[in-house]
């Protein structure tokens, strides 16, 4: 196997909260096996990066890849070839914009599990790692109730064949509607959908495989009934409240705040959008950002996860979500980790991904400036992005 040996740059490693000066690292077969400062080793390859600044490739944990967020419709009118197209069109985009390692979070046609499956035989290259999430789990007239979207699950044994058929199907994380949404006419952020024991019952079939289960959970009693559901992700968690958040706490469930999704909404859609649609995202903005200030305060773990997808969130658009995460009140680093930490440790990949780390996948940024100083830095259009030690862009 070749060694190739990167040097002369500043490094974020994921890990730690401060960039290493002068740092190289060497890669073999897709993985760092050594790493330092100062004098390098020898090796059959150099690449010198002229001083610049790497840090770890990005994770979203939420993402739509059969969505389009320039047609508005959730990809619910899309044919499967369209999806198909789309999906791999996005999963591109994503890693153009720095992200190497994608979640999806509900998926037309199971169209994501397909590709996984190419991915893991070694067709599908290129793109990002995905883990599959397949159709969601939503009740007859619920959020995402599509029909090529959802498995339809009102009451707890059609959520148990639901999740096992997914399973058996590829899925490798379930989600679950506990609430209503933004984009679905009809239904609000605090309507409870899938009941306690509904989702219980998809907990514990996932975990029955080691998978995880999401809940998208937007506003209460649905983000109280995702967690006493024992869910490991609350996806969205706008209203979450003190004592939601002490509980998520005690079972170490984590916040996927998509804070991105819910600021274009407003900021982008009047005009284009649905008035009802623009009002929804519009009045929660206010208490997310001071409930999600409450949950980091406390020790809440976030992720990061943009809900690609969704009308003008783009799937070039993850490194934004670090500025919102700042308006949290998050330290660069804090957010980073958001990805770097939290997010592998969801996806229950952290052993081989996440941070720059010897045995780890040599998936990272080079970056002209400093996201320790600025997080805007991973916004840089024409970043070089590595997979496993080879330059995609």
């Amino acid at each position: 196997m070749t060694k190739t040996l990167f040097h002369n740059f500043s490094l974020f490693d994921g890990k730690n909260t401060e960039n290493e000066a002068n740092a190289w690292f060497v890669v073999e077969d897709g993985k760092l096996v050594d790493r330092g400062t100062g004098n390098t080793p020898n090796a059959d390859e150099t690449v010198n990066l002229d001083g610049r600044f790497v840090m770890p490739g990005l994770f979203n944990v939420h993402s739509h890849l059969t969505s389009h967020p320039d047609k508005f419709d959730g990809g619910f009118d899309t044919s499967e070839a369209e999806s198909a197209y789309y999906a791999l069109h996005h999963l591109r985009q994503s890693l153009k914009s720095g992200v190497t390692y994608v979640r999806e979070c509900g998926d037309a046609y199971d169209t994501d599990i397909k590709l996984k499956r190419l991915q893991a035989a070694g067709v599908l290259k290129h793109v990002p790692e995905l883990q599959p999430s397949g159709k969601a789990m939503s009740m007859t007239g619920g959020h995402g109730d599509g029909p090529h979207m959802a498995y339809l699950t009102d009451s707890p044994d059609e959520m148990r064949k639901a999740v096992r058929t997914a399973l058996k199907n590829g899925a490798r994380v379930i989600k679950m509607m506990a609430t209503g949404g933004v984009m679905t006419p009809g239904d609000f952020m605090d309507d409870p959908q899938l009941s306690v024991e509904e989702m219980r019952t998809g907990v514990v079939e996932a975990h029955h495989k080691g998978i995880r289960a999401a809940a998208h959970a937007e506003g209460n009693p649905g983000i109280q009934n995702a967690l006493d559901a024992g869910v490991d992700s609350l996806e969205h968690g706008f209203y979450i409240n003190e004592a939601e958040c002490r509980q998520a706490l005690k079972q170490e469930t984590v916040i996927t705040p998509t804070l991105i999704a819910e600021m274009n909404i407003p900021k982008y859609g009047k005009g284009v959008l649905p008035e009802w649609e623009i009002k929804k995202a519009e009045d929660a903005l206010d208490d997310t950002y001071a409930n999600f200030k409450r949950a980091h305060e406390m020790g809440v773990p976030f992720t990061l996860g943009t809900d690609a997808g969704t009308p003008f969130n783009g799937f070039d658009q993850t490194p934004v979500e670090f500025e919102y995460l700042k308006r949290v009140g998050m330290t660069p680093a804090e957010a980073f980790q958001c990805s770097t930490l939290n997010s592998p440790k969801l996806c229950d990949v952290a052993d081989d991904h996440g941070t720059l780390e010897v045995g780890k996948y040599a998936d990272f940024l080079v970056l002209d400036n400093d996201p320790l100083q600025d997080v805007r830095a991973v916004q840089q259009v024409d970043k070089e992005v590595y997979l496993r030690g080879n330059r995609e862009f």
